[in-house]
């Protein structure tokens, strides 16, 4: 639903467009998937949308373009950059039919000096956008859910929307009877509801087709026990569809855990992927946290034997009632955020992770360092052992675990494939284990490039950021390091099942992260969770129970300093102080003083599309 201070933006603009630059506008139509303009590209022109949506995409280092945000009739675009004198930082583009007034830079500020209300409500519009972590538009509210299986889907969206409802919001559920309808109806729906729903069966294509070039982000639905059909419908856009079609694989109660995932993903290629019980009421409540993008996310570092913390965390966050929704780490953060991600109990991942770790001492089996400290078959067998032959796509929950290549210098993203090569990878610490050798690729400890990925959770959950993280606490022992022991004490002792001291120095340099690189990471969480264990060593495995109440005070101390509910921490935009507003005063008097030469880019492109018969008067059903 459109806030007061949208409607307020909106009048301001139209009453400026309908006025003084009512000679001076260009009126152009974009068709669904086309861009407006690329990160980087000249800012010379102010957008306004009268009709259909925009999508902001924004590029994530090595990453593709992915979705940010929405732009909803009635907004502006291209603002920042405009005002500011600066490139574009994100690229926009349809994300269906839309129809967009344009005006030059010079023309802007001319018309704006005689309405100093416009600069006012857009200093307005930009902090509210500055300060939204999530996106520089709005979020995406409309959704199409597209079955892609012979049986009906309509009764789980239906679940679905109820859900939402339950969050208080409003929700609207649209099917096929709307085939017909004006195209300013589905724009009277849409503004009249936080969210909207459309759902299309398999056998209503030319529907799902509607749907597809309707919605914000599209879900293809499927079953786990079904192989893909031969025709998926896709939403417009080359190179802009995989960022907004996901992938849902319903599966039947008796069905105990997901299947057949990787099928769907190499027929689909979709953003992300989702598996869901068909009538479990947990598993629709994720999914509209999904909707809603308040679905939680958990990411948690490497820390050797000190990356035990993560599960008193965990333990912590769940007595909370705070749902995990997508989970992954580096190293053994990476491991131990696999257990929820499988569904885990508290009691079951203790159980686990005393197995693995604490009882068997994976370190122990030391070779003569060609490569490396041990010879990691201990790890490997207990990482079998653990997780048998299960593929990542398969978890109940979106998981991810990363690794450095050595060979790209890249960090690599392990989403797919069997989940002990990725654990076996996440956890190679240079000099102490093997690297794994895969497809010519030589993959070490995740930690190495990137110990606290946060920025990978963000790109695959733009809702609410939990992070965990042991960089910077210290887990070397200074003075086992300047007085070791000798080799008959180290092997009499029993301390060389957990490697030589030297151990300790190779895993604390595979963890260290710099200062930039940490913050960085830091600042994208929304709720940020530091243990520090005392007086126990990075590579003491047995010293499970430090570290763990460690974790849980951890978490539990800043759970209480936070001051709303989690599911509302990444998505709240603090509002507009007194302050606020003068500096948005100033800044319009300033911005409207200054002057650039003019730009005629608008028009240019105006005539073109002209020239190529993409204007009309009137939007088609198809393009609303």
């Amino acid at each position: 639903m459109t806030s007061p201070s949208s409607e307020r933006l909106d009048a301001a603009l139209a009453r400026l467009f309908e006025g003084p630059l009512a000679d001076r506008a260009s009126w152009f139509a974009l068709t669904a998937g086309e861009v407006l303009f690329a990160a980087g590209a000249e800012a010379d022109t102010l957008y306004l949308l009268r009709s259909g949506r925009l999508g902001v995409f924004q590029s994530e280092g090595e990453q593709d373009l992915r979705l940010i945000g929405v732009i909803r009739p009635g907004e502006p675009t291209g603002e920042m950059a405009l005002i500011a004198g600066t490139a574009h930082t994100a690229t926009v583009a349809a994300l269906r039919d839309s129809e967009i007034v344009a005006v030059p830079r010079d023309a802007f500020f001319d018309a704006a000096r005689s309405a100093p209300e416009v600069m006012v409500e857009l200093a307005r519009l930009m902090i509210r956008r500055a300060r939204d972590k999530a996106a520089s538009g709005g979020e995406p509210s409309v959704f199409g859910f597209v079955s892609a299986r012979p049986r009906p889907i309509r009764a789980f969206v239906e679940r679905l929307a109820a859900a939402i409802k339950a969050e208080g919001r409003t929700c609207q559920v649209v099917d096929h009877s709307a085939l017909s309808s004006a195209a300013d109806w589905f724009s009277r729906i849409e503004h009249a509801h936080d969210y909207v729903l459309y759902v299309a069966e398999s056998d209503e294509p030319a529907w799902a087709a509607l749907c597809a070039r309707q919605v914000d982000r599209l879900f293809i639905v499927g079953s786990a026990l079904l192989a893909p059909p031969a025709i998926l419908p896709h939403g417009p856009g080359a190179g802009l569809t995989h960022h907004r079609t996901d992938l849902i694989l319903l599966r039947d109660p008796r069905m105990s855990r997901p299947a057949n995932t990787r099928i769907w993903i190499d027929a689909l290629n979709p953003g992300r992927w989702f598996q869901a019980t068909e009538t479990s009421a947990a598993d629709v409540e994720r999914m509209a946290r999904v909707v809603t993008g308040s679905a939680v996310g958990l990411v948690l570092s490497g820390g050797g034997a000190r990356a035990y913390a993560h599960i008193g965390a965990i333990k912590a966050l769940r007595e909370a009632g705070i749902p995990l929704d997508f989970l992954g780490g580096s190293s053994m953060g990476a491991v131990i955020a696999a257990g929820p991600a499988l569904g885990w109990s508290d009691e079951e991942l203790e159980a686990r992770i005393r197995a693995a770790f604490v009882q068997s001492d994976p370190l122990s089996d030391l070779a003569f360092p060609m490569i490396a400290m041990t010879r990691a078959g201990k790890v490997a067998r207990l990482l079998r052992q653990t997780y048998g032959d299960i593929d990542i796509s398969d978890m109940p929950l979106p998981f991810f675990a990363v690794s450095s290549n050595l060979t790209t210098g890249r960090l690599d993203i392990h989403r797919r494939g069997l989940l002990r090569h990725a654990m076996r990878a996440s956890i190679a610490i240079p000099g102490v284990m093997p690297p794994v050798v895969r497809d010519g690729q030589v993959l070490v400890d995740g930690a190495v490039l990137n110990n606290f990925p946060a920025d990978v959770m963000r790109q695959m959950n733009p809702g609410p950021l939990i992070g965990v993280d042991m960089s910077q606490a210290r887990g070397v022992d200074a003075h086992a390091l300047e007085n070791p022991p000798s080799w008959w004490r180290w092997i009499a002792s029993g301390a060389w099942k957990r490697g030589p001291p030297i151990v300790s120095i190779l895993m604390r340099a595979a963890t260290i992260t710099t200062d930039a690189d940490l913050e960085k990471s830091r600042a994208l969480t929304d709720l940020l969770i530091l243990p520090t264990p005392e007086g126990m060593d990075i590579r003491d495995w047995k010293a499970y129970d430090i570290p763990v109440a460690a974790g849980y005070a951890a978490a539990q101390k800043a759970l209480d300093e936070t001051d709303r509910p989690i599911g509302r921490l990444q998505r709240a935009i603090d509002p507009l102080t007194t302050d606020d507003v003068a500096r948005s005063e100033t800044d319009a008097e300033t911005a409207t003083g200054s002057s650039r030469p003019p730009a005629a880019q608008t028009h240019r492109k105006a005539a073109r599309r002209a020239s190529k018969g993409r204007l009309r008067s009137t939007p088609s059903p198809q393009g609303s």
